[in-house]
């Protein structure tokens, strides 16, 4: 879906009510702005931690990523 939203000279600019309605958004929050070489997305916070929780868990998945892992390596790094 496509919208076009007017922003006003001092940069102000609102998110149509279906839009706020389904992203929980009806009495006001915080939403984040990624700049994209495109482009910007704006993302609610939960949206944001939702897809930083699935790129941690693509690396976790990974052999020698764990914490043990690591501190073994910080262990055997220290020479102790």
């Amino acid at each position: 879906m496509t919208l076009q939203v007017n922003i006003t000279p001092n940069g102000r600019m609102s998110l149509p009510v279906g839009i706020r309605k389904r992203l929980g958004l009806e009495e006001g929050g915080v939403v984040l702005i990624e700049e994209m070489p495109d482009g910007v997305i704006l993302r609610t916070v939960g949206q944001a931690v939702a897809k930083a929780q699935a790129i941690a868990k693509r690396y976790a998945q990974q052999p020698g990523v764990s914490v043990d892992d690591f501190l073994a390596s910080r262990h055997q790094d220290s020479g102790e």
